[in-house]
């Protein structure tokens, strides 16, 4: 079974989908993919469906739902002409809870975890060359938001909430390592698209203000920092981190060569996620 949730909700079993169309047993089928080949409890199911609210017919409509994922998954078994096997046995009932097993097959977000930390550790190696490859070949497994088209429940909005921030800690690393090796006339064009989505984070103002700078626009990096601390003093009455204020004494300053590579040593710490 392979499960994608960077992006639109895809479950598959022998390349056959087995992802319904109606909202709660999609969310039943999230949750179990966001934990597949581990149990997920019965009480965490009732509260991504109903939060603190379940109807008295709670467990038996979720056991319905179960039904119909088994429905879809046999379907997609006997398409594929597998024999031995049942949608029990892939869509399992344990005390307390129920697993989704994916017997091998392909999962996109731990996929993406273990090339986000490939990355992390080439940063921490100064293999900036290796660094950006791998966290580039893990940020291409994202075509969207987290679980973009499954309404969150409690449960699955957290997750995908922990994925996105996940995603743009490797955007910013990466970006950083691009940094390094003096992409920086290539990233101005990226960074502006990113500055204006997520208005409030600080990493991502600093390596637009090294990247503007060290591409001979000063003035314009200037800017970015003066928009940056109206919209923080604005919306959260907060002036810009020492560090970001230290950079843009830094860039009013120095000439672009002595402005750091990392530029405000804010990576993985933003301000906030707001866009």
């Amino acid at each position: 079974m392979d499960i994608e949730v960077l992006g639109a909700l895809s479950v598959r079993e022998h390349g056959i989908s087995v992802t319904p169309t109606a909202p709660k047993p999609r969310q039943v089928l999230a949750l179990l993919a966001l934990h597949a080949d581990r149990v997920v409890p019965v009480s965490s199911l009732v509260e991504e469906l109903w939060d603190d609210e379940p109807p008295r017919s709670a467990r038996t409509t979720l056991q319905t739902y179960v039904l119909q994922l088994r429905e879809l998954i046999g379907e997609a078994l006997a398409q594929a002409g597998e024999k031995g096997v049942t949608a029990k046995d892939i869509l399992v009932t344990l005390p307390g809870g129920y697993r989704l097993n994916t017997r091998g097959g392909r999962v996109d977000f731990r996929e993406f975890e273990k090339q986000a930390g490939a990355g992390y550790r080439a940063m921490d190696a100064e293999d900036f060359a290796g660094a950006a490859r791998r966290l580039r070949e893990a940020l291409s497994l994202w075509t969207g938001a987290a679980l973009a088209d499954v309404t969150p429940g409690s449960r699955t909005g957290l997750e995908a909430k922990r994925l996105d921030e996940a995603r743009l800690c490797a955007l910013d690393q990466r970006i950083e390592a691009d940094l390094r090796l003096g992409r920086h006339r290539e990233l101005v064009s990226e960074l502006t698209v990113l500055v204006n989505r997520h208005r409030l984070h600080e990493s991502l103002h600093g390596q637009y203000m090294v990247a503007l700078h060290r591409s001979g626009r000063r003035g314009e990096a200037l800017n970015a920092y003066q928009r940056l601390r109206t919209t923080l003093v604005r919306e959260l009455g907060l002036e810009p981190s020492a560090t970001l204020r230290r950079l843009q004494r830094s860039i009013l300053l120095a000439s672009p060569e002595t402005v750091p590579a990392r530029g405000t040593a804010l990576a993985g710490q933003p301000v906030a996620l707001g866009s």
